[in-house]
Order: C-alpha cells, then sequence, then structure tokens
C-alpha cells in the first residue's frame, strides 16, 4: 500500500470539506439546536435513568443527551465525508483512481482518516462548547468532568466511534450511484439506528425497544462517551453497559466493518467501470 497516496486522498478529502462550509454548518449546527431545542422542551418531562441514582445532583435532559449529540456530530461528518464516494464515480474522479497504480485499500484508509479527523474535529469542539452554552442561558446547569485525562480519553474513544461510523457510511455508499438512494438509506436506517442507541431516551423497560437498543452497536459507542464525562464511576446497568464492554463492541464494530468496506471496494463493480 502506498502510504502517499493515502495521505494524499486525505488531504484532498479535509480541503474539499472545509471548502464547502456548508457541510460543516450542517454537520454541526443542526444536532447543536436539537440539543438546545430538544434540551429546553423535554426538561420538566424527562425521567433520569436509573445510573443516575447515586449521583450528587440530578440529572437534566440536556446533560443526558450531550454525548448523544456529539455521536450525531460524527454521524453527520461520517455521512458527508463518504457521500463524496458516490459525487466522485459522477464526475469521474474515482475511476481515474481505480485504473491508477494506487491500492483499493488506499482509497479506503483516506476516506476512513479524514472522516475520523473531521469528526473528531466538529464533535471535539462541541463537547467543550456546550456546557460553556448552557453557563450563558441556553439550557440548564451540567456537571461534567474536562480534566485533561478525561479529554484525552473521550478524544480516542470519539475517534473509535467516528471510524466506525465512517466506515459504515463508505460500505453503504460504495455501491451506490446516486446521492438521493444514500439519503434515502440515512433516513431510514442510519438515523433510526443514532434514536435507538440511548442517545435521546433511556429505553429502560421498554420491551422489545431494549433489546432492539442493546443490540445496536452505536449504544456501546454513545454509553461509553457518556461514562467519560463523569469522573465519578457510574454502576453497571442495563441501560449503561460497562466501559470495558463498551470499548470491546465498539473496537470489535469498527475493525469488521473497516474490513467488509476493504473488501467491498477490492471488488469489480459495474458502478465503477469507466
Amino acid at each position: 500500500m502506498n502510504s502517499g497516496a493515502v495521505l494524499a486522498l486525505t488531504k484532498r478529502e479535509l480541503i474539499r470539506f472545509l471548502r464547502q462550509r456548508t457541510r460543516i454548518i450542517g454537520a454541526v449546527g443542526q444536532p447543536v439546536i436539537f440539543w438546545i431545542l430538544f434540551g429546553a422542551g423535554l426538561r420538566t418531562s424527562f425521567k433520569a435513568p436509573s445510573w443516575s441514582e447515586g449521583l450528587a445532583h440530578a440529572v437534566s435532559y440536556q446533560e443526558y443527551f450531550l454525548p448523544g449529540v456529539a455521536t450525531l456530530i460524527v454521524l453527520f461528518t461520517a455521512i458527508f465525508s463518504t457521500i463524496s464516494i458516490i459525487e466522485d464515480r459522477r464526475e469521474g474522479f474515482l475511476q481515474g483512481i481505480l485504473v491508477a497504480p494506487v491500492s483499493r485499500l488506499a482509497i479506503v484508509l483516506s476516506k476512513l482518516t479524514a472522516g475520523t479527523i473531521l469528526a473528531i474535529l466538529q464533535a471535539g469542539l462541541f463537547l467543550v462548547i456546550g456546557p460553556l452554552l448552557s453557563m450563558i442561558g441556553l439550557g440548564t446547569e451540567m456537571d461534567v468532568s474536562w480534566s485533561v485525562a478525561r479529554i484525552m480519553m473521550a478524544g480516542i474513544f470519539l475517534m473509535l466511534i467516528a471510524a466506525e461510523l465512517t466506515a459504515l457510511g463508505f460500505i453503504i455508499a460504495w455501491p451506490m450511484n446516486s446521492t438521493q438512494g444514500f439519503h434515502a438509506i440515512m433516513s431510514i436506517f442510519l438515523m433510526p439506528m443514532w434514536l435507538v442507541s440511548g442517545a435521546f431516551f433511556p429505553g429502560g423497560d421498554s420491551g422489545w425497544l431494549f433489546w432492539l437498543i442493546r443490540m445496536n452497536p452505536l449504544t456501546y459507542g454513545v454509553a461509553g462517551l457518556r461514562r467519560l464525562l463523569y469522573e465519578q464511576p457510574l454502576p453497571v446497568t442495563p441501560e449503561l453497559p460497562s466501559m470495558a464492554m463498551c470499548l470491546s463492541v465498539t473496537l470489535v464494530a469498527t475493525v469488521v466493518l473497516t474490513l467488509i468496506s476493504a473488501l467491498m471496494a477490492g471488488r469489480s463493480s459495474v458502478h465503477n467501470a469507466a
């Protein structure tokens, strides 16, 4: 594999994203609006999950929703970074790369690297400014920990979530030749996947929905990020898996989805014909 090709393609993806400011606004602006509006609207009706009973303060909905919004920003960034595959195919750039002396794995790694970098920057920025927005009145007061060690651990874990979702976006986008079809998949699969990850509501004793949440690999990403926001250890409950479980499931899902992406890119497809 040519590391120079990975670096060049990654740089191209980053430059293209940064030049399209509407993509930045869409990836960050909508989740932040959701966080502010839902935090204000559901403040009084929110029932705190069982794992918060041992905390010294009552968990507000905005505080509960914080890691979910960070994950949503990562999801949107993964969508915007992998939908460019369809655009590159339509414009002929992808066909040129496929016939060049560049390995298919380099194409996959460049997409995953660029998507992960962009997601980390945007989600990390939100996790820093989120509590500040709350302090100036855009929500309720939150009690989260921002020590250097916590920031580093959260950054590493966000990197895993970003790689996982970018690889998933790659798998969906690679066989497609229509951006409309990608948006349809986003509406019926990716967004529901986020909704049933414990990001938007705890789930609790909700019958079949509870088991759907447990089987969703993104659930463990949200739960792991939630644990990293507190210095105080949180109990292990059905709604909040252990950190070891969160890390293991997220890591395995990232590796598996990356391997599937590489296998799909290595296969010939009529959509990639020049």
